[in-house]
């Protein structure tokens, strides 16, 4: 698996496994518990050894599943990122999540700890505060954000006692904003990388163009948008897939040799 170097020297791969409806969306559900873990286990082997989740994520379940899949591996082998929810950031609140998140992780750390969506309601010192401490403790090897606009990237850059590694946000070849409004530009002349939600949504598979250079490498939709993706600087991405077809597919688009040409049709299509 091909990665990117983060900000604090460690490598990131540039193709996770995100867990969105895995175990439920916003409430839990176990009617496919066994087939999901299965899944996640044969991601893994198939070479997805960055797993991206979060406590909202089916009301925690999807941890939990997550969790019983990682016991089959060494812990060492894996990068796992989650996400505290927005209600949860003053400092005893993002203590206890941490606590919870971990517990249905079954581990004593995550790789990667996301403030999920900023919360003006709560003051991002205090955040920080319990982000730091938790880093501190060792709870945390990593701090990242995710749908923070460049202003909060800021804030957030400079009340973090570790280097911010990542801003995670919805963007594929439909949904430009992070283009838009600075965002990307911020990301990869600052050395952060940009996690990219949501790949294949918006409509992008029925981009007329995105099937136009798919026939021409004789590759599907979801490899030549996640390649779009993939081939920016400090763009990694995290497709979520039940189809373990597509799950091998996708893992193939980081090799589908994209010309100078498809990029700049792929730049300029709209949906």
């Amino acid at each position: 698996m091909k990665t990117r170097i983060l900000n604090d020297g460690s490598h990131l791969p540039v193709l996770g496994l995100g867990t969105w409806q895995m175990g439920g969306g916003s409430n839990a559900d176990h009617s496919q518990d066994d087939a999901t873990t299965a899944l996640i286990r044969d991601a893994i082997d198939m070479g997805y050894t960055h797993i991206d989740t979060a406590e909202m994520y089916g009301a925690g379940h999807a941890e939990e599943l997550v969790g019983r899949a990682l016991q089959a591996y060494a812990r060492e082998d894996i990068f796992l990122t989650t996400k505290v929810w927005g209600p949860n950031l003053r400092y005893d609140d993002l203590l206890r999540a941490l606590d919870g998140s971990l517990q249905r992780l079954q581990t004593d750390y995550a790789d990667l700890y996301l403030i999920h969506w900023p919360n003006a309601d709560i003051p991002l010192e205090e955040t920080f505060r319990a982000l730091n401490r938790s880093v501190a403790d060792g709870r945390v090897k990593r701090v990242g954000v995710s749908n923070f606009d460049v202003p909060l990237l800021r804030r957030a850059q400079t009340l973090c006692a570790t280097p911010v590694v990542t801003d995670q946000v919805r963007y594929n070849l439909h949904e430009r904003q992070p283009q838009q409004n600075g965002l990307l530009n911020y990301c990869q002349e600052n050395d952060i990388a940009l996690t990219a939600y949501s790949p294949l949504k918006d409509g992008v598979l029925e981009n007329a163009t995105v099937q136009s250079v798919a026939r021409k490498h004789g590759a599907t939709t979801a490899q030549v948008a996640l390649r779009w993706l993939t081939r920016q600087p400090q763009v990694v991405t995290i497709p979520m897939s039940m189809n373990r077809t597509h799950l091998r597919q996708n893992q193939e688009a980081l090799s589908l040799a994209l010309d100078e040409e498809d990029m700049r049709r792929l730049d300029q299509s709209v949906a």
